[in-house]
Protein backbone atom coordinates (compact mmCIF):
# COMPACT_ATOMS: atom_id res chain seq x y z
CA UNK A 1 0.00 0.00 0.00
CA UNK A 2 1.20 3.36 -1.25
CA UNK A 3 1.30 5.81 1.51
CA UNK A 4 0.12 8.79 -0.57
CA UNK A 5 -2.33 6.74 -1.79
CA UNK A 6 -4.02 6.19 2.09
CA UNK A 7 -2.98 9.97 3.22
CA UNK A 8 -5.13 10.63 -0.26
CA UNK A 9 -8.02 8.63 0.99
CA UNK A 10 -8.47 10.49 4.41
CA UNK A 11 -8.14 13.69 2.73
CA UNK A 12 -10.54 12.67 0.46
CA UNK A 13 -13.03 12.10 3.99
CA UNK A 14 -12.73 7.91 3.15
CA UNK A 15 -13.09 5.67 6.49
CA UNK A 16 -9.47 3.80 6.35
CA UNK A 17 -9.66 0.05 6.14
CA UNK A 18 -8.06 -1.76 9.41
CA UNK A 19 -5.55 -2.97 6.83
CA UNK A 20 -4.62 0.38 5.51
CA UNK A 21 -4.42 1.43 9.34
CA UNK A 22 -1.89 -1.45 10.19
CA UNK A 23 -0.02 0.01 7.18
CA UNK A 24 0.67 3.06 8.72
CA UNK A 25 1.58 1.61 12.09
CA UNK A 26 3.85 -0.47 10.60
CA UNK A 27 5.48 2.61 8.71
CA UNK A 28 5.62 4.65 11.81
CA UNK A 29 7.42 1.95 13.68
CA UNK A 30 9.94 0.99 10.62
CA UNK A 31 10.36 4.56 9.11
CA UNK A 32 9.09 3.46 5.68
CA UNK A 33 6.81 6.20 6.15
CA UNK A 34 8.34 9.51 6.40
CA UNK A 35 7.95 12.52 8.23
CA UNK A 36 5.93 14.52 5.74
CA UNK A 37 3.61 11.59 5.01
CA UNK A 38 2.73 11.03 8.75
CA UNK A 39 1.94 14.95 9.09
CA UNK A 40 -0.43 14.47 6.25
CA UNK A 41 -2.08 11.89 7.63
CA UNK A 42 -2.19 13.77 11.27
CA UNK A 43 -3.63 16.57 9.03
CA UNK A 44 -6.35 14.91 7.08
CA UNK A 45 -7.35 13.33 10.12
CA UNK A 46 -7.65 16.74 12.35
CA UNK A 47 -9.90 17.97 9.55
CA UNK A 48 -11.79 15.14 8.88
CA UNK A 49 -12.00 12.98 11.82
CA UNK A 50 -12.09 9.20 12.04
CA UNK A 51 -14.87 6.90 12.70
CA UNK A 52 -15.26 4.87 15.64
CA UNK A 53 -14.07 1.75 13.71
CA UNK A 54 -11.05 3.64 12.56
CA UNK A 55 -10.23 4.67 15.87
CA UNK A 56 -10.13 0.98 17.60
CA UNK A 57 -8.39 0.17 14.45
CA UNK A 58 -5.78 2.60 15.03
CA UNK A 59 -5.70 1.85 18.53
CA UNK A 60 -5.46 -2.05 18.13
CA UNK A 61 -2.40 -1.86 15.85
CA UNK A 62 -0.80 1.30 17.98
CA UNK A 63 -0.76 -1.03 20.79
CA UNK A 64 0.91 -4.23 19.16
CA UNK A 65 3.60 -2.07 17.67
CA UNK A 66 5.56 -3.04 20.82
CA UNK A 67 5.87 -5.01 24.21
CA UNK A 68 2.30 -6.30 25.21
CA UNK A 69 2.62 -6.89 28.92
CA UNK A 70 0.72 -10.44 30.07
CA UNK A 71 0.23 -10.78 33.70
CA UNK A 72 -1.13 -13.91 33.33
CA UNK A 73 1.44 -15.98 35.08
CA UNK A 74 2.44 -12.97 38.00
CA UNK A 75 0.07 -14.50 40.25
CA UNK A 76 -1.72 -11.44 41.30
CA UNK A 77 -4.39 -11.64 43.63
CA UNK A 78 -6.24 -8.61 42.69
CA UNK A 79 -8.03 -7.11 39.55
CA UNK A 80 -5.00 -5.13 37.02
CA UNK A 81 -6.38 -1.63 36.71
CA UNK A 82 -5.27 1.70 36.28
CA UNK A 83 -6.29 5.34 35.94
CA UNK A 84 -5.41 8.16 33.50
CA UNK A 85 -6.00 12.54 33.45
CA UNK A 86 -5.82 14.36 30.52
CA UNK A 87 -3.56 16.66 32.71
CA UNK A 88 -4.13 20.07 34.53
CA UNK A 89 -2.32 22.29 36.99
CA UNK A 90 -1.83 20.82 40.18
CA UNK A 91 -3.04 17.42 39.05
CA UNK A 92 -1.30 14.96 41.72
CA UNK A 93 -4.50 12.97 42.03
CA UNK A 94 -2.23 9.23 40.54
CA UNK A 95 0.30 9.64 43.92
CA UNK A 96 -2.83 9.53 46.53
CA UNK A 97 -4.98 7.29 44.22
CA UNK A 98 -2.59 4.53 43.12
CA UNK A 99 -1.84 3.25 46.97
CA UNK A 100 -5.41 3.42 48.02
CA UNK A 101 -6.74 1.40 44.85
CA UNK A 102 -3.84 -1.00 46.05
CA UNK A 103 -4.76 -1.26 49.71
CA UNK A 104 -8.28 -1.72 48.54
CA UNK A 105 -6.99 -4.77 46.87
CA UNK A 106 -6.60 -3.94 42.81
CA UNK A 107 -3.13 -4.15 41.17
CA UNK A 108 -2.12 -0.78 39.54
CA UNK A 109 0.48 -0.89 37.32
CA UNK A 110 0.52 2.78 36.68
CA UNK A 111 2.49 4.10 33.49
CA UNK A 112 2.31 7.92 33.76
CA UNK A 113 4.21 10.74 31.47
CA UNK A 114 6.20 13.77 32.48
CA UNK A 115 4.91 17.38 31.85
CA UNK A 116 3.81 18.49 28.69
CA UNK A 117 3.32 22.39 28.36
CA UNK A 118 1.92 24.31 30.90
CA UNK A 119 0.63 20.99 32.23
CA UNK A 120 2.40 19.03 35.46
CA UNK A 121 3.46 15.30 34.76
CA UNK A 122 3.39 12.65 37.49
CA UNK A 123 6.56 11.30 36.51
CA UNK A 124 8.57 14.48 37.14
CA UNK A 125 6.94 14.70 40.51
CA UNK A 126 8.11 11.41 41.34
CA UNK A 127 11.70 12.15 39.96
CA UNK A 128 11.72 14.88 43.24
CA UNK A 129 11.74 11.98 45.35
CA UNK A 130 16.05 10.71 45.79
CA UNK A 131 16.90 7.52 44.64
CA UNK A 132 13.02 7.05 43.66
CA UNK A 133 13.66 5.14 40.11
CA UNK A 134 10.75 6.01 37.85
CA UNK A 135 11.65 3.27 34.92
CA UNK A 136 12.66 -0.01 36.92
CA UNK A 137 13.53 -3.00 34.75
CA UNK A 138 10.73 -5.52 34.18
CA UNK A 139 11.51 -7.98 36.89
CA UNK A 140 11.69 -5.54 39.41
CA UNK A 141 8.43 -4.05 38.14
CA UNK A 142 6.94 -7.13 38.65
CA UNK A 143 8.34 -7.91 42.08
CA UNK A 144 6.67 -4.22 43.17
CA UNK A 145 3.43 -5.06 42.00
CA UNK A 146 3.70 -8.39 43.98
CA UNK A 147 4.59 -7.33 46.70
CA UNK A 148 3.04 -3.72 47.08
CA UNK A 149 0.09 -3.86 44.76
CA UNK A 150 1.55 -0.49 42.74
CA UNK A 151 3.93 0.77 41.17
CA UNK A 152 3.72 4.36 39.50
CA UNK A 153 6.78 4.33 36.98
CA UNK A 154 7.32 5.55 32.78
CA UNK A 155 6.71 4.39 29.57
CA UNK A 156 9.34 2.08 28.66
CA UNK A 157 11.07 2.40 25.02
CA UNK A 158 9.03 -0.93 24.00
CA UNK A 159 5.90 0.35 24.79
CA UNK A 160 3.74 1.31 22.24
CA UNK A 161 6.63 2.93 19.98
CA UNK A 162 4.41 3.58 17.08
CA UNK A 163 2.90 6.82 19.49
CA UNK A 164 6.04 7.90 20.45
CA UNK A 165 6.93 8.77 17.13
CA UNK A 166 3.14 9.86 15.80
CA UNK A 167 3.04 12.00 18.95
CA UNK A 168 5.90 13.87 18.58
CA UNK A 169 5.37 14.33 14.73
CA UNK A 170 1.70 15.59 16.03
CA UNK A 171 3.51 18.01 18.06
CA UNK A 172 5.05 20.17 15.71
CA UNK A 173 2.56 20.16 12.84
CA UNK A 174 0.10 21.14 14.97
CA UNK A 175 -2.34 17.96 14.98
CA UNK A 176 -2.14 17.15 18.39
CA UNK A 177 -5.65 18.95 19.11
CA UNK A 178 -7.40 15.46 17.30
CA UNK A 179 -9.86 13.80 19.58
CA UNK A 180 -9.47 10.52 17.14
CA UNK A 181 -5.59 10.99 17.76
CA UNK A 182 -5.76 11.72 21.51
CA UNK A 183 -7.88 8.68 22.24
CA UNK A 184 -5.67 6.11 20.33
CA UNK A 185 -2.48 7.60 21.80
CA UNK A 186 -3.65 7.19 25.76
CA UNK A 187 -5.30 3.83 24.71
CA UNK A 188 -2.78 2.70 23.20
CA UNK A 189 -0.31 2.16 26.32
CA UNK A 190 -3.11 1.53 28.53
CA UNK A 191 -3.98 -1.20 26.79
CA UNK A 192 0.24 -2.27 26.04
CA UNK A 193 0.09 -2.30 30.13
CA UNK A 194 -1.85 -4.66 30.48
CA UNK A 195 -5.17 -3.76 32.02
CA UNK A 196 -8.30 -5.03 32.98
CA UNK A 197 -9.88 -1.56 33.65
CA UNK A 198 -9.46 1.93 33.33
CA UNK A 199 -11.05 4.98 34.91
CA UNK A 200 -10.24 8.46 32.79
CA UNK A 201 -10.17 11.77 34.43
CA UNK A 202 -10.74 14.37 31.21
CA UNK A 203 -10.54 17.64 32.39
CA UNK A 204 -12.01 20.39 30.99
CA UNK A 205 -11.58 24.29 31.59
CA UNK A 206 -8.60 26.93 31.16
CA UNK A 207 -6.07 24.80 32.37
CA UNK A 208 -7.26 21.55 30.34
CA UNK A 209 -6.31 20.43 26.96
CA UNK A 210 -10.25 20.48 26.67
CA UNK A 211 -11.30 24.06 26.92
CA UNK A 212 -15.19 23.71 26.27
CA UNK A 213 -17.22 21.43 28.63
CA UNK A 214 -18.45 19.90 25.04
CA UNK A 215 -15.15 19.36 23.77
CA UNK A 216 -14.42 17.59 27.05
CA UNK A 217 -17.60 15.21 26.99
CA UNK A 218 -17.00 14.28 23.27
CA UNK A 219 -13.36 12.99 24.80
CA UNK A 220 -14.93 11.29 27.39
CA UNK A 221 -17.15 9.63 24.91
CA UNK A 222 -14.27 8.71 22.35
CA UNK A 223 -11.80 7.25 25.08
CA UNK A 224 -14.62 4.92 26.51
CA UNK A 225 -16.50 3.84 23.43
CA UNK A 226 -13.40 3.05 21.58
CA UNK A 227 -11.56 1.09 24.78
CA UNK A 228 -14.95 -0.81 24.96
CA UNK A 229 -14.53 -2.09 20.94
CA UNK A 230 -10.35 -3.01 22.01
CA UNK A 231 -11.45 -4.95 24.82
CA UNK A 232 -10.91 -2.90 28.07
CA UNK A 233 -13.62 -1.68 30.62
CA UNK A 234 -13.57 2.13 30.86
CA UNK A 235 -14.94 5.18 33.46
CA UNK A 236 -14.79 8.28 32.17
CA UNK A 237 -15.36 11.22 34.78
CA UNK A 238 -15.42 14.63 32.86
CA UNK A 239 -13.64 17.29 36.29
CA UNK A 240 -13.65 20.65 36.47
CA UNK A 241 -9.54 22.64 35.59
CA UNK A 242 -10.66 25.99 35.64
CA UNK A 243 -9.06 26.17 38.99
CA UNK A 244 -5.85 24.46 40.21
CA UNK A 245 -5.88 21.24 41.70
CA UNK A 246 -5.67 21.29 45.11
CA UNK A 247 -3.19 23.75 47.17
CA UNK A 248 0.00 23.61 45.56
CA UNK A 249 1.59 23.38 41.56
CA UNK A 250 5.41 22.46 41.33
CA UNK A 251 7.11 19.16 41.83
CA UNK A 252 8.39 18.72 45.36
CA UNK A 253 5.62 20.83 46.81
CA UNK A 254 3.08 18.44 45.02
CA UNK A 255 4.55 15.37 46.51
CA UNK A 256 4.28 16.86 49.69
CA UNK A 257 1.02 17.91 49.50
CA UNK A 258 0.01 14.10 48.45
CA UNK A 259 1.94 12.92 51.66
CA UNK A 260 -0.11 15.02 53.81
CA UNK A 261 -3.25 13.65 52.47
CA UNK A 262 -2.28 10.13 53.11
CA UNK A 263 -1.84 11.16 56.65
CA UNK A 264 -4.37 12.08 56.92
CA UNK A 265 -4.18 16.13 57.23
CA UNK A 266 -6.36 18.31 55.80
CA UNK A 267 -6.63 18.53 52.11
CA UNK A 268 -8.05 20.90 49.80
CA UNK A 269 -12.01 19.68 48.83
CA UNK A 270 -12.12 19.30 45.19
CA UNK A 271 -8.76 17.40 45.29
CA UNK A 272 -10.03 14.95 47.84
CA UNK A 273 -13.47 14.93 45.84
CA UNK A 274 -11.91 14.03 42.60
CA UNK A 275 -9.12 11.48 43.99
CA UNK A 276 -12.12 9.44 45.93
CA UNK A 277 -14.54 9.73 43.14
CA UNK A 278 -11.98 8.22 40.50
CA UNK A 279 -11.05 5.51 43.36
CA UNK A 280 -14.64 4.67 43.91
CA UNK A 281 -15.48 3.99 40.36
CA UNK A 282 -13.07 1.67 39.58
CA UNK A 283 -13.03 -0.52 42.63
CA UNK A 284 -16.76 -0.63 41.53
CA UNK A 285 -15.63 -1.69 38.20
CA UNK A 286 -13.56 -3.92 38.82
CA UNK A 287 -15.84 -6.04 41.51
CA UNK A 288 -14.19 -5.25 44.48
CA UNK A 289 -16.75 -3.06 46.26
CA UNK A 290 -20.63 -3.92 44.89
CA UNK A 291 -21.54 -0.23 44.19
CA UNK A 292 -20.23 2.90 43.47
CA UNK A 293 -20.77 3.74 47.16
CA UNK A 294 -19.35 0.66 48.78
CA UNK A 295 -16.10 1.86 46.84
CA UNK A 296 -16.34 5.58 48.22
CA UNK A 297 -16.68 4.09 51.66
CA UNK A 298 -13.53 1.81 51.00
CA UNK A 299 -11.70 4.52 49.42
CA UNK A 300 -12.47 6.36 52.54
CA UNK A 301 -11.50 3.72 54.89
CA UNK A 302 -8.43 3.03 53.63
CA UNK A 303 -7.18 6.80 53.57
CA UNK A 304 -8.17 6.92 57.04
CA UNK A 305 -7.15 3.96 58.72
CA UNK A 306 -3.42 4.63 56.96
CA UNK A 307 -3.29 1.14 54.42
CA UNK A 308 -3.18 3.86 51.57
CA UNK A 309 0.19 5.36 53.42
CA UNK A 310 1.75 1.71 54.36
CA UNK A 311 1.16 1.32 50.46
CA UNK A 312 3.32 5.06 49.64
CA UNK A 313 6.09 4.26 51.49
CA UNK A 314 6.28 0.85 50.46
CA UNK A 315 6.21 1.64 47.22
CA UNK A 316 8.33 4.47 47.84
CA UNK A 317 11.09 1.92 49.50
CA UNK A 318 10.67 -0.54 46.93
CA UNK A 319 11.45 1.68 44.00
CA UNK A 320 14.40 3.05 45.52
CA UNK A 321 13.19 6.09 47.23
CA UNK A 322 13.87 6.98 51.01
CA UNK A 323 12.30 4.75 53.14
CA UNK A 324 11.40 7.53 55.86
CA UNK A 325 10.54 9.91 53.06
CA UNK A 326 6.93 11.21 55.24
CA UNK A 327 9.32 11.49 58.59
CA UNK A 328 11.50 13.32 57.22
CA UNK A 329 10.26 14.93 54.34
CA UNK A 330 12.30 18.19 55.03
CA UNK A 331 15.79 16.72 54.83
CA UNK A 332 14.37 14.30 51.63
CA UNK A 333 11.91 16.98 49.33
CA UNK A 334 13.47 20.25 48.23
CA UNK A 335 11.92 23.65 48.47
CA UNK A 336 13.08 26.60 47.33
CA UNK A 337 13.83 29.08 50.21
CA UNK A 338 12.72 32.47 48.49
CA UNK A 339 9.21 32.89 49.43
CA UNK A 340 6.91 35.73 48.30
CA UNK A 341 3.14 35.86 49.15
CA UNK A 342 1.09 36.71 45.86
CA UNK A 343 -1.36 39.64 47.45
CA UNK A 344 -4.04 41.58 45.28
CA UNK A 345 -4.11 45.43 45.71
CA UNK A 346 -7.60 45.83 46.67
CA UNK A 347 -9.92 42.50 48.88
CA UNK A 348 -12.84 41.01 47.05
CA UNK A 349 -13.40 37.43 46.10
CA UNK A 350 -11.28 34.92 43.76
CA UNK A 351 -13.55 35.00 40.79
CA UNK A 352 -11.81 33.67 37.64
CA UNK A 353 -8.43 31.92 36.87
CA UNK A 354 -7.01 31.72 33.94
CA UNK A 355 -5.16 28.18 34.97
CA UNK A 356 -2.77 27.79 31.88
CA UNK A 357 -1.21 30.82 33.01
CA UNK A 358 -0.56 29.63 36.07
CA UNK A 359 0.79 26.72 34.40
CA UNK A 360 3.13 28.72 32.62
CA UNK A 361 4.62 30.76 35.74
CA UNK A 362 5.21 27.40 37.19
CA UNK A 363 6.94 26.73 33.88
CA UNK A 364 9.07 29.78 34.48
CA UNK A 365 10.24 29.92 37.89
CA UNK A 366 11.68 26.39 36.44
CA UNK A 367 9.17 24.10 37.31
CA UNK A 368 8.52 22.70 33.76
CA UNK A 369 10.19 22.02 30.21
CA UNK A 370 10.06 24.51 27.12
CA UNK A 371 12.19 21.27 25.15
CA UNK A 372 11.84 17.85 25.89
CA UNK A 373 15.99 17.85 27.02
CA UNK A 374 15.27 20.52 29.60
CA UNK A 375 16.07 19.87 33.26
CA UNK A 376 13.48 20.40 35.71
CA UNK A 377 13.86 22.32 38.97
CA UNK A 378 11.92 20.55 41.80
CA UNK A 379 12.26 23.12 44.73
CA UNK A 380 10.13 25.50 43.05
CA UNK A 381 6.37 26.24 42.53
CA UNK A 382 3.35 27.71 44.44
CA UNK A 383 1.53 26.78 47.68
CA UNK A 384 -1.30 27.94 49.81
CA UNK A 385 -3.55 28.61 46.41
CA UNK A 386 -6.61 30.30 47.06
CA UNK A 387 -9.55 28.51 45.65
CA UNK A 388 -12.41 30.19 43.24
CA UNK A 389 -15.01 32.06 46.24
CA UNK A 390 -12.17 32.35 48.75
CA UNK A 391 -11.83 35.94 50.26
CA UNK A 392 -8.61 37.59 49.40
CA UNK A 393 -6.82 41.33 49.90
CA UNK A 394 -3.78 42.68 50.45
CA UNK A 395 -3.79 40.72 53.81
CA UNK A 396 -4.76 37.90 52.12
CA UNK A 397 -2.66 36.39 49.68
CA UNK A 398 -3.67 34.40 46.72
CA UNK A 399 -0.65 32.08 47.20
CA UNK A 400 2.91 32.16 48.07
CA UNK A 401 5.48 31.10 45.34
CA UNK A 402 9.21 29.57 46.01
CA UNK A 403 11.54 30.04 44.04
CA UNK A 404 15.36 30.57 43.35
CA UNK A 405 15.96 34.36 43.47
CA UNK A 406 13.64 37.33 44.65
CA UNK A 407 13.51 38.53 40.30
CA UNK A 408 11.65 35.03 39.82
CA UNK A 409 9.63 35.01 42.30
CA UNK A 410 8.49 38.61 41.76
CA UNK A 411 8.16 37.55 38.26
CA UNK A 412 5.83 34.45 39.08
CA UNK A 413 3.52 36.78 41.67
CA UNK A 414 3.25 39.35 38.88
CA UNK A 415 2.04 36.63 36.09
CA UNK A 416 -0.30 35.22 39.04
CA UNK A 417 -1.79 38.75 39.70
CA UNK A 418 -2.59 38.97 35.57
CA UNK A 419 -3.97 35.53 35.59
CA UNK A 420 -6.62 36.19 38.16
CA UNK A 421 -9.45 38.24 38.46
CA UNK A 422 -10.84 39.87 41.71
CA UNK A 423 -14.37 40.85 42.29
CA UNK A 424 -17.06 41.99 44.96
CA UNK A 425 -19.13 38.93 44.92
CA UNK A 426 -18.21 35.26 45.15
CA UNK A 427 -18.82 33.87 41.74
CA UNK A 428 -21.08 30.84 41.36
CA UNK A 429 -19.72 27.60 42.42
CA UNK A 430 -19.17 25.22 40.06
CA UNK A 431 -19.33 21.09 40.34
CA UNK A 432 -16.09 19.80 40.38
CA UNK A 433 -17.50 16.50 38.83
CA UNK A 434 -19.73 17.45 35.66
CA UNK A 435 -20.53 13.99 33.64
CA UNK A 436 -19.86 10.24 34.03
CA UNK A 437 -19.12 8.02 31.19
CA UNK A 438 -19.47 4.14 31.58
CA UNK A 439 -18.39 1.23 29.29
CA UNK A 440 -22.23 -0.45 29.09
CA UNK A 441 -22.02 -3.49 31.42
Amino acid sequence: MFPQEIVRKKREGGELQAAEIDAFVRGLVDGSWSEGQVAALAMAVFFRGMTMPERVALTRAMTRSGTVLDWSSAGFSGPIVDKHSSGGVGDKVSLVLAPILAACGAVVPMISGRGLGHTGGTLDKLDAIPGYTSTPDPDRFRRVLQDVGCAIIGQTSDLAPADRRFYAIRDVTATVESIPLITASILSKKLAAGLQYLVMDVKWGSGAFAATLPMAKELAQSIVGVASGAGLHCTALVTDMNQVLGWTAGNAIEVRESIDILHGRPAEPRLLEVTLALAAELLHDCGLAGSVAEGLANAQAALADGRAAERWAKMVAALGGPTDLAERIDEHLPLAQVELDVSPPRAGHLARMDVRRIGIAVMELGGGRRKAEDRIDFAVGLSAFASLGDTVGPDRPIARVHARTQDAARAAAEAILAAVEIADAPPERAPTIVDRVRTPR
